[in-house]
């Protein structure tokens, strides 16, 4: 008879003991809404998400756990198990995750953490996965990226201010960040011996395990430039300007009996969908058993613009159906020229139907979604990111419907409703076509596959989310920026604009 192999359970502690006072609040910093949720809430969500982590603990500042238990009840997050308050400083908070890790453990039983600062709400799945294989075969592991900067070492003569002693080897200086991970044993039993030392005093549990338990080696994993710390007043803007210009990856395709399984006896309505990628959702989701309502200004008269027509196609669908599960608007307008020389009408039209549709169907369809729990589904372009000269008006709206669909997600969170927006790279489509005419087949994505992906966004649990369609993996392109390096400079260039 084979040995039962134990898998120790694997929890994330997330350490909130901060208050927020280099940022210039009142509140922790942890609180601070960014991209319309708690920066807490962000952090929670990628552990949430992730298979390899059973459960969460967090340590919250002092007086805000009852905050903290609001935001986990109105998300729904099943892993987060305890919320207690922190310690005064860094090393008493991680010293009470300890004990309360300890509770319950049999004795000889251990288990694999990993610390992680609740204000690195950008954290990636893959740096947290990376962390739990290597605690496979160490005990201790930190993350780190290289350093883009000379470092330099100073000293201070006197009223004659600071002067450079030393310029250590960039190549070997890392920029450590956070999770860092353990075996329970290990760090508990690093804690134990730093209690005894009078002048005891660190800033991370990693240096804690250096100093005390210099024979255990740390791992160290390739951790992430969007794995950003909030702590400075910039850092808010900074992390908020990268949430809204971050992207989601697509959900895993379902197979056929799956995809009809979710969609049969529920309600499509779908703005826009005469041809392109909403004629593609429609028949998709009809074969797959779904009650489609398509509409359009050519096919049912249905102008998306009119707040009338809206109301009077959803609550035509909801009268013959009985429900409506997912509303989805594709309709969009895209003429090409200068904006000083368009003119009146051209640049209504771009306003009404590019983003005072989106937010007429979005009144008119939160009742019906509200009642099913359902979906709004929106799209954008890969211009919101920067305006393109030329299409002003079309890039601004869609990034007008980027902002609105993370704005409408929170509002609608306590509801159920949920609330995305697809970013599809250039696609094949009459609109598309006529704007810039015929071109390379192969350099276009099928409506088909956008409306593919469509379904699986609509049939997932994301909100407030912009899932990005793309042909080829972007991180395959040789000699590019990294997406990191991209955000960053439209967001400092947008930063220093307004400045």
């Amino acid at each position: 008879m084979s040995q039962r192999i134990t898998v120790p359970r694997t929890t994330a502690v997330i350490l909130a003991g901060g208050t927020g006072q280099r940022v210039g609040l009142q509140i922790p910093k942890q609180l601070i809404k960014i991209a319309g949720k708690a920066v807490i809430e962000h952090t929670l969500h990628t552990f949430e998400q992730t298979d390899s982590i059973d459960d969460v603990v967090v340590l919250m500042a002092p007086g805000y756990v009852p905050d903290v238990e609001r935001i986990v009840e109105r998300a729904g997050f099943t892993k987060v198990r305890r919320i207690v308050e922190g310690g005064a400083t860094r090393n008493e908070t991680t010293r009470r995750a300890i004990e309360v890790l300890g509770e319950g453990l049999a004795e000889g039983e251990d288990l694999d953490v990993l610390f992680h600062d609740a204000v690195r709400p950008l954290l990636g799945r893959r740096v947290i996965d990376a962390c739990v294989r290597a605690l496979e075969r160490y005990q201790a592991v930190d993350v780190a990226i290289p350093s883009a900067d000379t470092i330099i070492v100073t000293r201070t003569h006197g009223e004659d201010g600071e002067f450079i002693t030393e310029i250590p080897d960039r190549s070997r200086l890392r920029r450590g960040q956070t999770p860092q991970a353990f075996k329970l044993s290990t760090i508990r039993h690093a804690y134990e011996i730093a209690a005894q030392d009078p002048h005891f005093q660190a800033t991370d549990d990693c240096s804690v395990v250096l100093k005390y338990l210099p024979d255990v080696p740390i791992h160290v994993v390739a951790g992430d430039e969007y794995n950003m710390k909030v702590t400075q007043p910039v850092d808010v803007f900074i992390a908020d300007k990268l949430f809204q210009l971050a992207s989601t990856a697509a959900p895993e395709p379902r197979g056929e009996e799956c995809y009809r399984e979710l969609l049969t006896g529920r309600t499509v309505v779908v703005f826009g969908g005469s041809y392109g990628i909403g004629k593609d959702v429609a028949d998709l989701a009809a074969g797959y058993g779904a009650s489609v309502y398509a509409l359009s200004r050519s096919t049912t008269g249905t102008h998306v613009e009119n707040a009338e027509d809206v109301e009077k196609a959803l609550s035509k669908a909801y009268a013959e159906s009985g429900r409506i599960d997912y509303v989805i608007n594709t309709a969009g307008v895209l003429r090409i020229g200068r904006l000083d020389e368009a003119d009146n009408d051209t640049v209504l039209e771009a306003l009404r139907v590019n983003y005072l549709a989106p937010v007429q169907i979005a009144r008119a369809a939160y009742r019906y979604l509200a009642a099913t729990k359902g979906q709004l589904l929106l799209y954008t372009s890969s211009s919101y990111t920067r305006g393109r000269a030329d299409y002003s008006l079309y890039s601004s709206t869609k990034a007008a419907v980027v902002n609105l669909t993370q704005a409408l997600a929170d509002e609608w969170a306590a509801d159920g409703v949920r609330v995305n927006c697809v970013n599809p790279e250039r696609t094949a489509t009459p609109m598309r076509t006529k704007a810039f005419g015929q071109e390379p087949v192969d350099s276009l994505l099928s409506s088909r596959a956008v409306a593919r992906t469509s379904l699986d966004v609509l049939l997932s649990d994301l909100t407030g989310h912009v899932i990005d369609v793309r042909q080829q993996d972007p991180t395959a392109v040789a000699g590019q920026a990294s997406g990191f390096e991209q955000a960053l400079a439209t967001v400092l260039d947008r930063h220093d604009g307004v400045a």
